[in-house]
């Protein structure tokens, strides 16, 4: 059992280290960091129970289980802790924080959900969940983040779009890998495989984004980008 903990929560680790490393200014408090990945590894219980009661009491199309069963049920729940969790606090005072905060989240709730998956179809299956679910679950929290701290610091319309998206394109990208995974078999790392390089190619463009962006801590001068 403990080789399956490690096996499950070591990737989580390693990228949620790689992404708060990378905040160039000012690192979060790594109690609040462990509090909001708690809170990460929690919302996997409540979410299971709904999910399996979904699918046991509907037979419902492979679309709708990615895309609203999974899609749209994890990364509401997720964003709306991440909300109420970090983005109201006061540490969280810098746009990079979001992807900090949400990143932490996403792979609390990456890390339990590996230990059940490994746990009941073995270890052997650990490259390929910290590959694709792990990685995922990280890269959906940067852009989440990305935008949650982009809404932070603005006002008005623009604060409302940048929320939106905070939400919207996560259940859009959760959505689009849990259809590839449930469409796909024999191919799917033909499918698979520039689909996550698109998003890792998205996430850190939106990590260096988040760098320069406009804060106490950087160059007045600086750009920011959408």
């Amino acid at each position: 059992m403990l080789a399956v903990i490690s096996a499950a929560v070591a990737p989580a680790i390693a990228l949620l280290s790689f992404f708060y490393l990378k905040d160039k200014y000012e690192t979060e408090p790594l109690s609040l960091v462990v509090k909001v990945y708690i809170f990460g590894v929690l919302l996997v219980f409540p979410i299971m129970v709904i999910q399996f009661g979904i699918t046991e009491e509907m037979n419902v199309p492979s679309f709708v289980e990615a895309f609203f069963v999974s899609g749209t049920l994890e990364e509401f729940f997720k964003w709306f802790l991440v909300f109420y969790g970090a983005y109201l606090h006061e540490e969280f005072n810098e746009p990079y924080d979001g992807i900090v905060y949400a990143t932490a989240l996403s792979l609390g709730f990456a890390s339990l959900e590996n230990i059940f998956y490994l746990y009941t179809f073995g270890i052997e299956e650990a490259l390929v969940r910290a590959l694709l679910p792990v990685s995922g679950h990280a890269l959906f929290g940067v852009i989440m983040g990305f935008y949650l701290g982009k809404g932070k610091f603005s006002t008005g319309r623009r604060k409302k779009i940048y929320l939106t998206l905070s939400l919207l394109l996560p259940v859009v990208l959760h959505g689009t890998f849990n259809f590839l995974l449930l469409s796909s078999t024999k191919y799917i790392f033909f499918y698979m495989f520039p689909f996550m390089i698109f998003l890792w190619w998205f996430a850190l463009r939106k990590v260096r984004i988040a760098n320069t962006a406009i804060t106490p801590y950087t160059n007045p001068d600086a750009k920011t980008g959408i």
